[in-house]
């Protein structure tokens, strides 16, 4: 087994590799990484090919001899790079993949961007049955044009192809940061600039967090997952004839409320909230199809989400940088 992972050395790459390499079911697995801005160490199962998926023979070249593809290579709000990478590099890697005589199972990370997150209103939990709609912007646009090209490329070809749609990813201490009122806030909303400046200050200092509330002026509720569940799904969804041509929700069984955020910072570690009112809309991934056809169930609730966030420590050598914002 050689499986080519795009998008490599981001949080979710790095985690798949780790996870796939000490894993014994997958002990004589090989991984190929492309990467693009930064680059892996190579070991004696980690090999690296750099060049960016937008060029088709940088892609014919990494695809040589590959069996399985894991893309996670995508772009943010980034408009003069994202067709590049997200059409036309998918395109090139399924181009590659549908012509290999080796390659046997193609798995896509999609996301709820293109759904639409809580951009619109939902009147029942998302299912993978719910229909593509993207916010405005490119990046959400990527997301729906990546899931409509990996089906249908199993369509035309009939290839073995897997799409697994997560919500917003977490790792380390990623959630403790998505609610600063600093200038070290991590991804949307940007708290600081929805109150006062002076406000925005003493919140920050304080530890106090946002409760975000949504059109209908209850606590929001919103979609995450842990990297280690995601990366848990993805080595269930591997040569599992379960997944061939499916697309999972992969999310946590319940989503985050922002309102239970709040009471249990409040109970466990003293901190304030502030309301923040919104247009933005609740809604409920539904992770039961995942859980039915592939036996996956995620590890991470909100209490183990919040707790894990905040007794994170980083080292020195561990500064924390965001490679992207969010």
């Amino acid at each position: 087994m050689l499986i080519l992972v795009t998008g490599a050395t981001g949080k979710v790459g790095r985690r798949f590799i780790t996870g796939l390499l000490d894993e014994p079911g997958f002990s004589k697995a090989r991984i190929r990484a492309l990467c693009h801005n930064r680059v892996l160490d190579e070991t004696d199962r980690v090999s690296v090919v750099k060049g960016s998926i937008a060029n088709s023979d940088t892609v014919a070249a990494a695809m040589e001899g590959v069996t399985h593809v894991l893309h996670l290579a995508t772009c943010k709000e980034t408009p003069d790079d994202v067709m590049d990478v997200t059409v036309k590099g998918l395109f090139w890697l399924l181009e590659a993949f549908r012509t290999s005589p080796t390659a046997k199972q193609f798995i896509l990370i999609g996301g709820d961007a293109g759904i639409g997150h809580f951009f619109y209103r939902h009147e029942g939990p998302i299912t993978e049955a719910t229909p593509h709609r993207a916010y405005p912007g490119c990046y959400a646009l990527s997301k729906v044009l990546e899931e409509v090209m990996l089906e249908q490329f199993a369509v035309q070809y009939g290839i073995n192809t897997c799409c697994l749609r997560a919500p917003w990813i977490m790792e380390k201490d990623d959630f403790k940061f998505t609610l600063s009122f600093g200038e070290d806030v991590f991804g949307g909303p940007d708290w600081k600039t929805l109150v006062p400046p002076a406000d925005a200050e003493r919140y920050a200092r304080d530890g106090t967090v946002p409760l975000l509330r949504d059109a209908d002026g209850r606590p929001l509720k919103r979609n995450f997952v842990h990297v280690d569940d995601l990366v848990s799904a993805i080595l269930a969804a591997i040569d599992n004839p379960r997944a061939e041509g499916q697309l999972f929700n992969i999310s946590m069984d319940r989503p985050v409320d922002y309102g239970e955020v709040a009471a249990y910072l409040a109970r466990t570690r003293g901190l304030r909230s502030i309301d923040i009112p919104s247009q933005f809309h609740s809604n409920w991934m539904d992770n039961s199809k995942a859980k039915f056809l592939l036996g996956w169930r995620p590890i991470y609730d909100l209490e183990k989400l919040i707790d894990s966030a905040w007794e994170y420590r980083r080292s020195g050598e561990e500064p924390r940088i965001v490679w992207y914002p969010g």
